[in-house]
């Protein structure tokens, strides 16, 4: 048995309902736990989200260089577009755009509390052409 396996990435923020509810839509997940200060869900294949309150979080300021990155997440999509789509309609934004071709298409986005995260092409698993 490891000494250490993983648990929950937390993200503080003022709202923890509202951003709960924002990710649950995105990633179809399920509430695990919800309390005064804390809500925690769980997506299709495993991965826990926490969202704790905190009065005095202050949102990341990425891509300007003063109170940047807390935290990173990165989520595999099939359709970019859908998949920014859906994160606008859900209060979400997009902040940056690389379309480079291949498989490594990733869109840089940010939760309704301003934390960022990027949607990336999942990879091509056919057979290699050529």
């Amino acid at each position: 048995m490891p000494l250490v396996t993983a648990g929950v990435v937390v993200l503080d923020c003022a709202e923890p309902e509202k951003l709960a509810v924002f990710y649950k839509e995105l990633l179809q997940a399920e509430e695990t736990e919800a309390t005064a200060d804390l809500v925690e869900i769980r997506a299709v294949g495993g991965l826990r989200l926490g969202f704790r309150r905190d009065a005095n979080a202050t949102p990341p300021s990425w891509p300007r260089p003063e109170n940047s990155f807390q935290a990173h997440l990165d989520f595999l999509v099939e359709d970019l577009d859908a998949a920014e789509r859906k994160v606008v309609a859900l209060g979400g934004r997009t902040l940056e755009a690389k379309e480079a071709p291949g498989p490594y298409e990733e869109r840089g986005c940010a939760d309704p509390a301003g934390h960022t995260f990027t949607l990336r092409r999942t990879r091509q698993r056919g057979p290699k052409q050529g």
